[in-house]
Parts: C-alpha cells; sequence; structure tokens
C-alpha cells in the first residue's frame, strides 16, 4: 500500500532510449532503405509502467538509469507521467540503456538491437534495498532484462503475486528456475515452445505446452499467438481468444499494453476471461498507433473497446 493505503504496483525492468526506422518498402537486407527514423522513450519495463499509468494505476518503477541525457529524458517523461522512479538506481558516469530496431512498412518488426548492459546493474542487493516497498505492492511485474540472480531474489523474497515478460527467447532462460513461484507468465509463441520444449503447431500441442508450463506451479499463463489469437489458461480451464478487432497501424508496443491490462485485471480480481478480455482489447488499442504506447489509452477507453465487442469470446479447450 501506498501512504494513503491505496494499492500500488511495482514494475521492475529496463528502461531505454528506442531509435527506431520504419521503410517504406519492404527491406532490402544489405542495402540502404528509404524510410521514417523516430527517437522515443521505451524498454519493456518503461512501457509497461506508461501503460499502467494511462490506466490511471499507481505505480512504481524500479531500473536503473546512467548519468546522461537519456537518463534525463527518461526522468521528466516518468514525472510527467506520474510513474514514481524515485527508488530507481541512478549509476554516475553510467550510460543508460538503447534499443534500435527496424520494422517493415506494415509495422512488424524485422531486426533489433539492445545496448542494455545497465540492466545488470538490477542486482538482487539493489532489490533487497527495496524489499518493503515490492512487499507493499499489489503485485509485481518483472521483465527478463534484470539479471537471472534478481528474477531468482524476487521469487525467493518476495510474497505479492509476481508477473513476468520473457522479453525475447534469449532472455526467457532466466525464468525457468522461478516459474514454479510465478503467478502469471505472459509468453509469445517462441518463448512458450522454448520454455516448455513442446513446438507449438495445432491446438494439441499447444494445449501440451501450456500444460508444461502450468505444471512448473505457474497459476497463469496468456500466451500470445498472433493472428491466431491468445491463450488463456490456468490449472482448470483453457480458454482461446481471438485477437480484438483493430485498425493496424504498429504492432511494436502491443505485449507491453497487454501486461499492463492483465496486472490491472488482477488488481480488479477478475476472472481468467475477463483478464484476457481486458488484455486483447488493450492491445488492440495499442496496435492502432504508431508509439509504442498509445497516449490515447485510458481506463475508459479500455472499458469501452471492452464493451464495444460482446461477441469476443473465448472457445475453451480441454486439456488431455
Amino acid at each position: 500500500m501506498n501512504r494513503k493505503g491505496q494499492p500500488y504496483i511495482v514494475v521492475v525492468g529496463g528502461a531505454n532510449v528506442d531509435i527506431g526506422g520504419r521503410s517504406f518498402a519492404p527491406l532490402i537486407p544489405g542495402d540502404s532503405n528509404p524510410g521514417v527514423v523516430s527517437v522515443s522513450l521505451g524498454g519493456v519495463g518503461r512501457n509497461i509502467a506508461h501503460n499502467l499509468s494511462l490506466l490511471s494505476m499507481d505505480v512504481r518503477f524500479l531500473t536503473a538509469l546512467g548519468d546522461d541525457s537519456s537518463a534525463r529524458l527518461l526522468t521528466d517523461s516518468c514525472g510527467e507521467l506520474k510513474i514514481d522512479l524515485s527508488r530507481a538506481l541512478r549509476v554516475p558516469g553510467g550510460k543508460t540503456s538503447t534499443y534500435l530496431f527496424l520494422s517493415n512498412p506494415d509495422g512488424d518488426m524485422a531486426l533489433a538491437l539492445s545496448d542494455m548492459a545497465l540492466c545488470d546493474r538490477i542486482s538482487p542487493e539493489y532489490l533487497a534495498s527495496q524489499e518493503p516497498l515490492l512487499q507493499g505492492a499489489r503485485l509485481v511485474i518483472a521483465d527478463a532484462n534484470i539479471p537471472a540472480a534478481s528474477l531468482a531474489w524476487l521469487a525467493d523474497h518476495v510474497s505479492v503475486p509476481i508477473f513476468a515478460d520473457p522479453v525475447s527467447v534469449r532472455k526467457a532462460e532466466k525464468l525457468r528456475p522461478v516459474l514454479s513461484r510465478l503467478h502469471t507468465l505472459k509468453p509469445n509463441r517462441a518463448e512458450a515452445e522454448f520454455l516448455s520444449g513442446i513446438r507449438i503447431l495445432d491446438e494439441a500441442s499447444l494445449l501440451r505446452a501450456a500444460r508444461v508450463l502450468l505444471d512448473t506451479g505457474l497459476q497463469r499463463i496468456f500466451l500470445s499467438l498472433g493472428a491466431w489469437g491468445v491463450l488463456a489458461a490456468d490449472r482448470h480451464q483453457a480458454l482461446l481468444f481471438p485477437c480484438a478487432p483493430a485498425r493496424p497501424v504498429s504492432t511494436t508496443g502491443a505485449g507491453d499494453a497487454f501486461m499492463a491490462a492483465l496486472a490491472w485485471a488482477e488488481s480488479e480480481d477478475l476472472s481468467l476471461a475477463e483478464a484476457a478480455r481486458a488484455a486483447v482489447s488493450s492491445a488492440a488499442l495499442a496496435i492502432e498507433s504508431d508509439a509504442a504506447v498509445n497516449p490515447d489509452l485510458s481506463l475508459d477507453a479500455l472499458r469501452c473497446r471492452i464493451a464495444a465487442h460482446p461477441e469476443l469470446m473465448p472457445r475453451e479447450l480441454h486439456f488431455a
């Protein structure tokens, strides 16, 4: 709880400056591709915190910032968004994380590079210094940009629900040892295949992969399947949701909006189905903007989007 007795959410993860390029035509490898280049603020953790703020949540952000102009940009932006950055780690002489990506004309990411060595400073020792804050939260969201030892510290010492974003297949390995102590995992298909050891080709293999992950002790999984939709599953049911209707502009940031809506749903004690419906609706709003976070997202906008599509119903699947 915060000092006013209201619940808050702690996000632990990366914050960086995003440099993005979107090609006017399909990308040609090894060539100069005409397009548009933009600079914005990002990072999985920061974007989730941004979405949570737009959803009127009280959010505290634990991250590492360097001693440069990028850190000042991030600090100023979080202040404007009312994201509490007061407990962030400041690294004298450090270089704030940077993320570089290229997108095709349809907005789908084609290639990315991340310079996020500063995230290694989000150490178990730093998190231990923030233990009272973490234990007082409604829930904690961690992204796998932070060290494996730090994810293990959270799993060992934090008793409130922990939501985790694998970020990428390579970084998902950090989550394998702590799956049993997570509340919610939000992988995409490739990440779920990696963590479960099962290639997802059809509904039967999808359910097998989900069962393997849930059998670790994980409580909920929301598995993004792209155009196929989302599998929302716990130990009692598996629901396959279609994607929410949207006018897509860019898919960048959809997963971060999805995770923020899951956290909001948990804070509202919503059911598995209600949480998934909120998450796919939030992701639909996200892809209707060319920004990593749609500035038009709000709690009212999310509720209106959910209400506008009563046909967005899941199909129940059955574990063998």
